[in-house]
C-alpha cells in the first residue's frame, strides 16, 4: 500500500512542477500520462507519469 499521493488534478500537477496546464494536457493526449476521467473530463493525472515526463524534458534540454 502506497502512503504517497499519486493522483493529482491536472492543475495541481502543473503547479507542482511549474508547468503550463497545456503541457500536461498534451502529455495526456499523447498517452504518456495515465488519467482518471469522468466522461471526457480528465479529473486526475498520475504524478509519477508527470514526473517521468518532466525528467525527460529536462534531460532533453541539457
Amino acid at each position: 500500500m502506497s502512503l504517497v499521493k499519486t493522483w493529482y488534478t491536472p492543475e495541481a500537477a502543473a503547479a507542482k512542477y511549474g508547468l503550463d496546464l497545456a503541457q500536461i494536457k498534451q502529455w495526456v493526449e499523447d498517452g504518456l500520462v495515465r488519467v482518471e476521467q469522468e466522461g471526457d473530463l480528465v479529473t486526475q493525472v498520475n504524478i509519477d507519469d508527470v514526473r517521468l515526463e518532466v525528467d525527460a524534458m529536462v534531460k532533453n534540454a541539457e
